[in-house]
């Protein structure tokens, strides 16, 4: 029933019509403490709390400043004109931001419902979902060979933890990252963390933990091959390991896709982390 339920997922993000829709605020609630006790100790146990309630925010808006604190030289939009971006539906949504000129003339080599594992079918398979390179279908890896690029970014695997879970989608991002190296060696390998989804969007088999457990095993993959590991979750998630609901493109469908703010916010991660 896992299983089933996870393809359902991955199929709800192929057929959702509201992925680049605005975002909404997710509502804020609040739970009251009572007290008890005489009423000088109500007072003071009001004060003390109070003053954990402000430990506790300051403790949680530091951990955001920090996440997005430059952590190399910055670099212009021009940076990001031989380089090529290979995503899902969520780099789709930044493609379309960069129309802006934000990512200079960046390539993007994008499909909804990509990933690593289905990266690597045949590119005839009934199935497929192969991206488009100037009107031909192209895997990946052949994709890539075609653009010639100095730089690629990769952001796949929200198309594989559900199906194919963690394991099974760090061993696809291996043999395609071992491809794309093998067929242009001269392209710097960048691999973009997956971004996390709305709390209340998860769902059994797709959801943060896994997304984070998948993000900790590219990152020591990324070690091993001397890949350049993005984080590009710690720029968009509310510090407890979600999506931020003003990031959110579709807050009433799928909950990982990402607002323009959300975007923005991607963009200035990548110009200020590239060269860390």
């Amino acid at each position: 029933m896992k299983k089933v339920r996870g393809m359902a997922a991955i199929i709800a993000m192929m057929m959702a019509a509201s992925v680049f829709a605005g975002c909404q605020s997710a509502d804020n609630t609040s739970k009251a403490e009572s007290n008890t006790g005489a009423s000088s100790q109500a007072a003071s146990t009001d004060e003390s709390s109070n003053e954990e309630s402000k430990t506790d925010n300051s403790e949680e808006e530091s951990k955001k400043e920090e996440s997005s604190v430059p952590k190399g030289e910055p670099v212009d939009a021009s940076w990001f004109d031989d380089a090529v971006f290979v995503g899902d539906s969520v780099t789709l949504k930044l493609s379309y931001y960069a129309d802006n000129g934000s990512l200079g003339d960046a390539i993007f080599l994008c499909e909804g419902s990509l990933g690593y594992t289905n990266a690597l079918w045949d590119i005839d398979h009934e199935d497929n979902v192969h991206p488009s390179y100037k009107g031909v279908k192209y895997l990946v890896d052949d994709g890539i060979k075609e653009i010639n690029p100095k730089k690629a970014f990769i952001m796949l695997g929200m198309n594989d933890i559900g199906l194919y879970g963690v394991d099974g989608g760090i061993e696809s991002m291996i043999t395609l990252t071992d491809r794309i190296h093998e067929k242009s060696p001269n392209t710097e390998i960048y691999i973009e963390s997956v971004t996390p989804m709305l709390v209340e969007s998860q769902l059994i088999d797709l959801n943060n933990e896994n997304i984070r457990k998948f993000d900790e095993k590219l990152q020591e993959v990324c070690k091993e091959k001397g890949y350049k590991y993005l984080d590009v979750a710690s720029a968009v998630d509310d510090g407890n390991g979600n999506l931020v609901p003003e990031y959110c493109g579709d807050p009433d469908a799928m909950g990982l896709h990402f607002s323009d703010e959300g975007c923005s916010k991607w963009v200035e991660y990548l110009k200020n982390n590239v060269n860390a």
